[in-house]
């Protein structure tokens, strides 16, 4: 099951970080097709926020075709996001560790480390819009 958190501080609305946990849940198959999320009364207990929060969030998710609620049982899971296999997600996660250790040993901090995979990410965006 999904352990909610909230960085209040983020200015990203606390629905929108509910969604984005599910969804980052889901490509890292941490979440899969038949998996309860936690109760809207379960996210409030432990998070302090409005149950209107967690329930919009659900009802975004719902609206995209991640989860269902099943009336007296919960909200499940319909299906992942994401495409690749487990192995290959724990082979990638142990390359970008030894990088993500590298980068430290280098000097840069979380912010640095931050900035650098995205522009990464954008850059090799970029270059297969050229190749395309």
């Amino acid at each position: 099951m999904i352990d909610f958190r909230l960085d209040r501080g983020s200015g990203v609305a606390t629905y929108l970080q509910l969604v984005h946990q599910v969804k980052h849940a889901l490509r890292l198959g941490v979440l899969q097709p038949g998996d309860r999320l936690p109760t809207a009364k379960e996210v409030v207990d432990k998070l302090a926020i409005n149950p209107n929060t967690v329930l919009k969030a659900y009802r975004e998710l719902e609206r995209e075709g991640l989860v269902a609620g099943r009336p007296g049982l919960g909200t499940f899971v319909q299906r992942t996001l994401g495409g690749a296999s487990f192995v290959d997600h724990a082979r990638l996660r142990d390359s970008l560790s030894g990088w993500v250790r590298d980068a430290r040993s280098a000097g840069l901090d979380s912010e640095d480390l931050e900035a650098l995979f995205a522009a990464v990410v954008l850059d090799s965006f970029r270059v297969g819009e050229d190749t395309a």
